[in-house]
């Protein structure tokens, strides 16, 4: 989470995301994170249920092997979805998190950078009004997402 408070122009006053902010915003993204594990483990059982054998029998077994593959992929994509939504919760800084993020995916057999396009999309899947918890969410999102991307140990 950002340190990154900006002075005003009237004085002592500072505005931006506060501590609770990031904590809304980092919530907020965990729920966004359970929201593409859904939607991914729906695709994974989708394809799975495309190459159950039809009365015609098995049918293309090229056309099933890639199902799924695509299948396996998405689960394990769901599975780590829901593994960073899990680590959101510990409301620790980027610097701190992204480590932990980048083991998760490895652990899953996938590039630290997997969790890049999960997490950006949940910044855009935010469903409140609270416009700093927002702009806190899209920050870290893309502090996490900058530092998985800079993980070249994977």
């Amino acid at each position: 989470m950002s340190d990154d408070v900006f002075p005003d122009s009237f004085g002592e006053m500072t505005h931006g995301p506060g501590p609770e902010d990031f904590a809304n915003g980092a919530a907020a993204l965990a729920a966004g994170l359970v929201r593409e594990a859904q939607a991914l483990a729906q695709s994974a059982a989708a394809l799975r249920a495309a190459t159950v054998p039809g009365p015609e029998g098995v049918g293309d077994v090229r056309r099933a092997r890639l199902a799924l593959h695509a299948g396996g992929e998405a689960a394990m994509r769901a599975a780590l979805a829901l593994d960073a939504a899990a680590m959101l919760g510990a409301n620790q800084r980027a610097a701190e998190l992204a480590p932990r993020l980048a083991e998760a995916a490895k652990r899953a057999g996938l590039p630290a950078a997997t969790v890049a396009p999960l997490l950006r999309a949940a910044a855009l899947d935010f469903r409140t009004d609270d416009a700093a918890a927002r702009i806190a969410a899209s920050t870290l999102a893309a502090e996490l997402c900058a530092l998985l991307a800079a993980d070249t140990t994977g």
